[in-house]
């Protein structure tokens, strides 16, 4: 279970005994496919990863708690290195293969993603090492893919989140129906989703009643179009944040990461002060619109800034 690497090993453990701020999810593969020359570029990728860029670039680096596969483990190490961002070294390698999803860059040049595997994702579980950090942390926030609603259920039921201030991203909804979001927000403080749908949709009235039932903090982020604040805590009220609208220079594929992580990182810095971690997340989500992959192709390194050059052109000319 090691990646190898006993420098790494040394300073994730000094990192690790001061985490007071967790974030556990996957990191995946990202397989750019079809591009003409060559092979396919693999680079890392999955929502946690990408937060943790993010959160690591407000100066606000969070333990990354995930699991790679022994396939391609020096694609994570190297990102999670060069950007200074703390991690496990003890933990992060399991045997298998990493959670991966398959990219095609179209002649638009936005990227079709498809053929999501969860790989080793598909039967997380923290290790006594992760379990000893949840221990003397003060926050933990989660990416909900099944692995880790899982996890999550697990470590309740444990009582290793009693002591946390749980925060969890619901991604576009996709895994959820209003029954299956009480489930889960009876342990989690703050809820994020990036809901894709309508702004009428029955369904939204449905998160805000179980944030209200349960008396907690869910934020819907809609896009262009918004910021919908359900706020069932002691005192707090339901607010609604207008966004305004950008050019679309890149993608929105990474707007949702962005969000939360400075949403995150404002709501620490500040004590709570929801404005402020709005606003905070707006300004980043709007930032990522000039990208065309998750994070701005400097972050995966000089090789892949070429890289994803070419398959760019090569897809422009398709």
């Amino acid at each position: 279970m090691s990646n190898g690497s006993a420098s790494t090993g040394s300073a994730s453990t000094g990192s690790a005994s001061a985490a007071r701020s967790l974030l556990l999810g996957p990191a995946s593969l990202d397989i750019y496919l079809g591009r003409d020359i060559g092979r396919d570029l693999v680079l890392p990728g999955g929502g946690a990863l990408n937060v943790a860029w993010h959160l690591a670039s407000h100066r606000a680096p969070w333990h990354l708690l995930t699991r790679v596969g022994d396939d391609r483990p020096e694609a994570f190490i190297e990102f999670l290195q060069r950007h200074a961002i703390p991690y496990s070294a003890g933990s992060l390698v399991g045997h298998g293969a990493s959670a991966s999803i398959d990219i095609v860059i179209q002649p638009d040049l936005q990227p079709h993603m498809d053929n999501f595997v969860e790989g080793i994702w598909a039967s997380y579980r923290s290790t006594a090492e992760e379990e000893t950090l949840m221990a003397g942390a003060r926050r933990l926030h989660l990416v909900l893919v099944e692995g880790a609603i899982a996890e999550l259920e697990r470590l309740v039921d444990a009582g290793l989140t009693r002591h946390l201030e749980v925060s969890a991203d619901f991604l576009g909804f996709r895994h959820y129906t209003v029954d299956r979001l009480a489930a889960t927000m009876r342990a989690v403080d703050i809820g994020f989703v990036g809901w894709p749908g309508a702004v009428d949709d029955p369904l939204l009235d449905g998160m805000r009643g179980v944030a209200h039932r349960l008396g907690r903090l869910l934020v819907v982020t809609l896009g262009s179009r918004g910021v919908r604040v359900f706020d069932g805590r002691a005192g707090g009220e339901d607010r609604w944040f207008p966004v305004t609208p950008v050019t679309v220079a890149g993608t929105t594929v990474g707007c949702g990461d962005a969000f939360v992580a400075a949403f995150l990182a404002a709501w620490a810095r500040t004590g709570g002060d929801l404005s402020e971690a709005v606003e905070a997340g707006k300004a980043a989500g709007a930032e990522a619109t000039a990208w065309r992959r998750p994070l701005p192709d400097e972050a995966y390194g000089p090789a892949a800034v070429e890289a994803l050059r070419r398959a760019d052109e090569a897809a422009a000319g398709a």
